[in-house]
């Protein structure tokens, strides 16, 4: 019944902005923390950032600090991720996360594709 539905992704060229969704159902989201993850092809899954329950503390990767932005409004249960200065470096399949105890590793969508390219 948990479902994560992440949105918001497309093609833009380097330097530009996105703004990726989560919405997120089935669980008592506000009580969680909530993680965004990427993935591009033949590379490993990498955190990208992660947003305590209430809003109030964020962690980044190195990779993306200073660019990114989580934040979440727990009202809509719905998790975002800002990008901006786009790099190709950063096209890759973007999924959000419930990080719980579980034979996954939480709960994850099923992604989004961000592509940067001229």
């Amino acid at each position: 019944q948990v479902q994560l539905v992440e949105s918001g992704g497309g093609l833009v060229q380097p330097g530009g902005s996105l703004r990726l969704s989560c919405a997120a159902s089935g669980f008592t989201f506000r009580m969680y923390a909530m993680s965004w993850y990427r993935q591009a092809p033949d590379k490993e899954r990498e955190l990208v950032a992660t947003i305590s329950s209430d809003g109030s503390s964020t962690n980044y990767a190195d990779s993306v600090k200073g660019r990114f932005t989580i934040s979440r409004v727990n009202a809509k249960n719905t998790l975002y991720l800002q990008m901006n200065s786009l790099k190709p470096d950063d096209t890759a399949v973007y999924r959000c996360n419930w990080p719980v105890l579980g034979p996954s590793n939480g709960y994850w969508g099923q992604g989004t594709q961000v592509s940067v390219s001229s």
